[in-house]
């Protein structure tokens, strides 16, 4: 008999948000990951990575964060799991390949090198449109790259009823 184990859920976004609207749809997100009983791993640092991982804590949810540093105060206030890895972006990888499902809000180059990376593992990856960044450059040259590559969430309800159906 096989044990049933968290979906463990990566947020992959912007360190520093300009954005009002990408603010609330990173902590909406977050509170329907705590919702579904997910464990989210993020950068653990400010920006959507702070914003999802607010909204995890106001769902009573888990929060890793895998920081690029040594320094555990530089995570942000909402992460219970702090990973030093003293890595810089190299710590990109890790927080992509040991999520079961990634997730990507905005984003420049650091969330551009994780989701390539967690296409590159095959794990399933999900871009929120019309948050900005390298999402919306990925999703808009969708015909230009693998289209199989991503799925596309339109709002926080679709990504979230992708990132915890069965595959």
């Amino acid at each position: 008999m096989s044990k049933s184990l968290p979906r463990r859920i990566a947020v992959c976004g912007s360190n520093v948000l300009t954005s009002q609207s990408v603010i609330n749809i990173a902590e909406n997100l977050g509170s329907e990951i705590g919702k579904h009983n997910g464990i989210l791993l993020c950068g653990g640092m400010g920006g959507v990575m702070e914003s999802v991982s607010r909204g995890v804590k106001k769902s009573n949810g888990i929060t890793v964060g895998i920081l690029p540093n040594e320094n555990k105060f530089d995570a942000n206030p909402y992460t219970d799991i702090i990973i030093n890895t003293s890595l810089g972006k190299v710590r990109n990888f890790f927080v992509v390949s040991m999520a079961d499902v990634v997730i990507g809000i905005a984003g420049s180059w650091g969330t551009l090198s994780e989701l390539s990376m967690a296409m590159n593992l095959n794990k399933k990856v999900i871009l929120l449109a019309n948050t900005g960044g390298v999402v919306d450059l990925l999703i808009n040259s969708k015909s230009q790259i693998a289209s199989d590559a991503f799925f596309i969430a339109n709002d926080v309800n679709s990504a979230i009823s992708e990132a915890f159906s069965s595959n």
